[in-house]
């Protein structure tokens, strides 16, 4: 074994200062792979205050040494402490913690000569990135193996039930499926053999020492680190055919305080399944913002760089809307616009409605970009009758290859798909990314939306896609803002999964910011108040409030200019009101029209 591995080195966080180890040929107890660091490396002085909680047996086993004097103050290192004799470690990671005063990853910080990290000498598989992992064991066969065996023997396992001995670690996925096929032909269906091979591939050829493993039981999740590579066994039961060593931490956290996005990871239902997308999330559970810092610090990083734990941990907010953007956008009242703002953040969808011209659409875009930070986090789509799921999420849609010029189907995002890939990305998820549905409610909503309605509701769930077949979640970082004209169907009539899933507010002429919405624009603009006037007097007159006219018609350069009031009210609201009273004989021009306004005006 010396021969197959090399001495390893750990250089120590702010210092020139190298310690050395080997890896040994014999297991530990729970059957991860011993490691020896050499007499003579140096070992750093303090520890940072979360490494007690986190790491106990490593701090223990630092206090015990440095307690008999194996570890003592050096001599050659000022403000460092030294080992005076050659310490066997239960793990790689644990002789890392020991020298390093904190939570480390021993297969990645373990280098050779040459430079390759510890793990990367197992293969050319190995060396890719460390990666979360979760494994389910809470229900295998009605037991909760996490409790009875996991957590107790330092294991995690895979049922394998009728999967033959002799399959060896790193296997290939073609191998795999061949097996499966032969082993479970009589036993499986189709769809779960597939699902079969996956999860064997992942827990055999995937998981390496060094990835981290979550597990969920008793409403807690358990993380742990994989100290071994996976052996197979004959367990009496066949529930534990598969295992590999793990070291688990103590305590569990509670799911409910997890946050949403690793949430909408572990609800994934099946037996395996990869974290990476929320492995800063998992590296920062339990630790306060003060203890990321800390460890961030004693760990050794391009200074260029972000600690991902701290970056994961940026909040999300909405900014505070402000009286200047209140100014801008002529509303009577800041007030009115926190509140909209807080029904946003408490329901993530929002339904500006009213009758047409009272700046629904407007509105929506101002303030999706004041609270996203500009328009890059802004998407606007259009609903009509024959707008479809396929149009709005993902479907096949026919594209043509730029190199043979022909034309087949092929797996197309739509512009929730898109905008959803685009606020999930890393560094995104804090920043707060728009999507806005003009005219909502002109096309068939459960058609539209499919499985996602229930996503709108659930944001910590995740749900299957219909064409791709990937585990999909809205990010938190989404919120949707719609705009519903009123005069195209009554907001009595939406039905009531969508009145669940949407918070509604209504733009009428009858109430503020609407109301006043022209009055205050002509004051800025320096213009008479005559077309505030007929316009009050006009809706006055309107005994729908669905059909009343809103101040945006009159709210253009084109009214103002020589004769424009009379032909935009000749064109563009009596129009709309001969529509209304279709079929009941009314002289439009005699109620509505500009003379008798102004008549009853005086």
């Amino acid at each position: 074994m010396a021969d197959e591995f090399p001495e390893f080195r750990l250089r120590l966080p702010n210092g020139k200062m190298v310690a050395r180890g080997r890896l040994l040929p014999e297991k530990g107890a729970k059957g991860s792979r011993m490691f020896v660091v050499a007499a003579g490396s140096p070992v750093r002085a303090n520890t940072v205050p979360s490494f007690a909680a986190r790491k106990p047996p490593s701090y223990y086993t630092r206090q015990r040494l440095i307690d008999t004097g194996v570890i003592r103050r050096s001599d050659r290192w000022r403000g460092y402490l030294e080992t005076v004799s050659d310490i066997e470690c239960t793990s790689p990671s644990a002789a890392a913690e020991i020298l390093m005063g904190c939570s480390a990853n021993g297969w990645g910080v373990w280098k050779s000569a040459d430079g390759r990290a510890l793990i990367d000498h197992f293969g050319p598989s190995a060396a890719v990135p460390n990666r979360p992992w979760l494994v389910r064991g809470s229900n295998v066969s009605r037991l909760d193996l996490v409790r009875r065996q996991w957590l107790p023997e330092g294991l995690v396992t895979l049922a394998a039930s009728r999967l033959r001995q002799g399959v060896r670690q790193g296997v290939g996925k073609d191998e795999l499926r061949t097996l499966v096929q032969e082993d479970y032909d009589s036993t499986a269906t189709y769809s779960q053999r597939q699902q079969l091979v996956e999860d064997l591939h992942a827990f055999l050829s995937r998981m390496k020492p060094g990835d981290t493993v979550c597990t969920i039981s008793g409403g807690h999740l358990y993380v742990g680190e994989i100290t071994g590579e996976a052996e197979q066994t004959q367990s009496e039961d066949r529930r534990t055919n598969l295992r590999r060593p793990v070291e688990w931490k103590p305590a569990g956290h509670p799911y409910d305080e997890l946050p949403e996005e690793l949430q909408q990871k572990l609800s994934i239902q099946h037996d395996v399944v990869d974290l990476t997308s929320v492995q800063a999330h998992i590296e920062g559970l339990g630790l306060t913002y003060e203890e990321l810092v800390e460890e961030a610090e004693a760990i050794e990083r391009d200074p260029s760089t972000e600690f991902p734990a701290l970056t994961a941990r940026r909040e999300l907010e909405l900014p505070e809307p402000t009286d200047e953007l209140a100014g801008e956008l002529l509303v009577h009242d800041t007030e009115w616009l926190r509140e909209v703002c807080d029904l946003l953040w408490d329901d993530r969808q929002l339904v500006l409605y009213g009758p047409p011209g009272t700046g629904k659409t407007y509105l929506a875009l101002k303030l999706a970009e004041f609270l996203g930070g500009g328009p890059e986090q802004v998407k606007l789509v259009q609903f009509h009758p024959s707008y479809a799921y396929e149009d709005f999420f993902e479907g096949f849609r026919p594209q043509e290859d730029p190199q043979t010029r022909e034309v087949a189907f092929r797996l197309t995002a739509g512009p929730l798909r898109e905008l959803a890939d685009l606020a999930s990305r890393e560094g995104n998820r804090h920043i707060p990314h728009f999507l806005i549905i003009d005219e909502i409610n002109r096309a068939n909503l459960a058609k539209v939306f499919g499985e996602l309605y229930f996503l709108l509701e659930y944001r910590n769930k995740s749900v299957r896609l219909t064409y791709s077949g990937d585990d999909f979640a809205l990010p938190p970082n989404l919120f949707v803002i719609g705009t519903m004209n009123t005069a195209d169907r009554s907001i009595a009539l939406v039905d009531a999964a969508m009145r669940r899933r949407f918070a509604f507010v209504e733009l009428s002429p009858r109430t503020e910011p609407t109301r006043g919405l022209l009055r205050r624009w002509l004051a800025k603009e320096g213009k008479d108040a005559e077309p505030a006037d007929l316009l009050d007097a006009l809706n006055t007159r309107i005994d729908e409030a669905d059909f009343r006219i809103g101040p945006s018609y009159l709210m253009k350069k084109g009214v103002y200019r020589e004769g424009g009031l009379e032909r935009t009210w000749r064109t563009k609201i009596l129009p709309l009101l001969e529509e209304h009273h279709y079929g009941e004989g009314m002289d439009i021009e005699k109620r509505y029209g500009l003379a008798a306004l102004r008549e009853s005006l005086g």
